[in-house]
């Protein structure tokens, strides 16, 4: 029986062979069939046709996505502290992330080398520095509709905190909104799904595209943006994470890898949060000693709204896609994308693949070219890998810092010889 290519070989077969075309093309000289049939015609219609399929996502999966974890957040007034504790860990640790990467894409500039500047469709609008009081009153929409039909995202994100916080304290008699939003929620995820199946043609479009105008002075900014993800998502796990273990875990961060080790390889494996959940709750109960009662609400939660490994690729990307396309980001851009990054976390769903349409947004909050999403498409797979074992790993850590500080730990098992069997 044939084994069926999954969408991430397609993917990657779509990003090689239009580097490898792009390449052709690009010493071809110039004329009709290269100039206005392939790159005018159909390369333009199949990476156009892609692009605004990510961009059409963006508005409804950030509001739908948002409200629907902003109202399972009502779960927190029934655990008191504890919800408190564990929401502000996750929106620390994420704010953390982002700014994080955004210092460390500066220090490396991987896109410095790569010149698309003059292939942008239209000119970016980075706004001119404002007060932050502005900003502020800027984030809270006076017309929600009007602010969904001009993109304005983080008067979307602000609508849709509120909206969800709203229906969670309602309660009950707001149960069938619930159920509308969450099969909203499914029927987008379902889209982008389907969005993403024109991916390796639309992939294959625009790398043919970028290569047929830059070579191979494309390959070397790639390889240091995928390294600089790597890194940053390096120092977060070990400096930031253990550090937190460490400091005010008063736990050995050897001990928690050697034993969360497994549940890594899974989340590795599956790129998603939510596959890995049931092991990760299993392994924070059983082999690291926190209690049923705050590994049930901590690790579900978390799986929900904390992605830092997502922020983290959100902030090398903005970083590198203004440099290739020859932006500078001001002071109030960064903090714009931070705020973004971190607030839109909570709706980030821990699935292969929906980060990039978050990045979309990220990118249209200051500006940028959602263009520049082709470029790391093709590498993504392997970026998500490893983002979500950054994304399990804060959440385990933070369940134990909570566990701990509300006596709902058992230390005898942390430090327990982890059993194996044949």
């Amino acid at each position: 029986m044939k084994k069926k290519v999954g969408l991430t070989s397609k993917i990657f077969a779509g990003l090689i062979l239009g580097a490898i075309f792009g390449i052709i093309l690009s010493k071809v000289p110039g004329g009709f069939v290269k100039d206005t049939l392939l790159i005018g015609g159909i390369l333009k219609l199949f990476a156009r046709v892609f692009v605004n399929g990510i961009r059409m996502l963006v508005v409804p999966l950030v509001f739908v996505s948002l409200v629907c974890g902003s109202a399972a957040i009502g779960d927190v007034k029934k655990l008191g502290r504890v919800g408190a504790k564990t929401l502000g860990f996750y929106m620390a640790t994420t704010a953390v992330a982002i700014t994080l990467a955004l210092i460390l894409g500066n220090v490396i500039n991987p896109g410095v080398g790569l010149d698309l500047s003059n292939v942008m469709t239209s000119e970016p609008t980075i706004g001119q520095a404002s007060p932050l009081v502005d900003i502020i009153i800027d984030m809270v929409p006076v017309n929600p509709i009007a602010s969904m039909a001009e993109g304005a995202m983080l008067q979307i994100i602000v609508f849709a905190l509120l909206t969800g916080i709203s229906i969670a304290l309602v309660g009950e008699k707001a149960k069938p909104l619930i159920n509308i939003f969450d099969s909203l929620n499914e029927v987008i995820m379902k889209m982008v799904s389907v969005v993403m199946l024109f991916a390796p043609y639309g992939v294959f479009a625009l790398i043919a595209n970028t290569f047929a105008t830059v070579g191979f002075d494309a390959m070397w900014p790639l390889a240091k943006y995928m390294i600089g993800v790597i890194l940053a998502l390096l120092i977060h796990a070990t400096v930031v994470y253990m550090g937190v273990l460490s400091i005010f875990g008063k736990l050995n961060p050897v001990v928690f890898f050697k034993k969360f080790a497994p549940t890594m390889s899974v989340a590795f494996s599956t790129s998603s949060s939510n596959a890995t959940l049931p092991l990760t709750i299993e392994t924070a109960e059983e082999k690291l000693g926190v209690s049923n009662s705050v590994a049930s609400f901590t690790l579900p939660l978390g799986a929900t709204i904390n992605m830092d490994g997502t922020a983290i690729m959100q902030g090398i990307a903005v970083v590198f896609i203004s440099q290739v396309y020859g932006i500078d980001l001001t002071i109030q851009s960064f903090l714009t994308v931070i705020v973004t990054a971190t607030l839109a976390s909570v709706g980030t769903a821990g699935v292969p693949g929906v980060g990039l349409i978050t990045l979309s947004m990220v990118l249209q909050s200051i500006g940028l070219p959602v263009e520049g999403i082709a470029l790391i498409i093709g590498i993504d797979r392997l970026l998500d890998m490893c983002r979500t074992v950054v994304n399990i790993t804060g959440d385990t850590v933070c369940t134990l810092v909570v566990a701990k500080s509300e006596g709902e730990f058992d230390e005898s098992i942390y430090y327990s010889e982890t059993k194996t069997t044949a």
